[in-house]
């Protein structure tokens, strides 16, 4: 069972438990990008391996791991300002 589903099942669960299924759901989805891009950015880069990286590798991967980190310092800045403004609806409406 996914936490996804789980948490479409938990409506009448306590509030506290409900944030911390949805925290590990954005766990689990952050994994799961973070496993595919650095299968993209090996895909991408890596032509073969072996017991050393030349210098063409070694900036491609680089150049790929700054991008995903770029990109990941943007969702998560995102998903903050959303949940700031999540929090923010919810104490209005109290």
């Amino acid at each position: 069972m996914s936490l996804d589903s789980l948490a479409g099942q938990l409506g009448q669960v306590d509030p506290q438990m409900q944030r911390f299924i949805q925290i590990e759901t954005e766990k689990q989805r952050f994994q799961v990008l973070v496993h595919g891009l650095a299968e993209q950015c090996w895909d991408v880069c890596v032509d073969k391996p072996g017991s050393r990286l030349d210098s063409k590798t070694e900036n491609c991967l680089a150049n790929c791991v700054n991008r995903f980190i770029d990109t990941s310092n943007f969702v998560v800045n995102r998903l903050e300002k959303t949940q700031q403004f999540v929090s923010s609806s919810e104490l209005d409406q109290d």
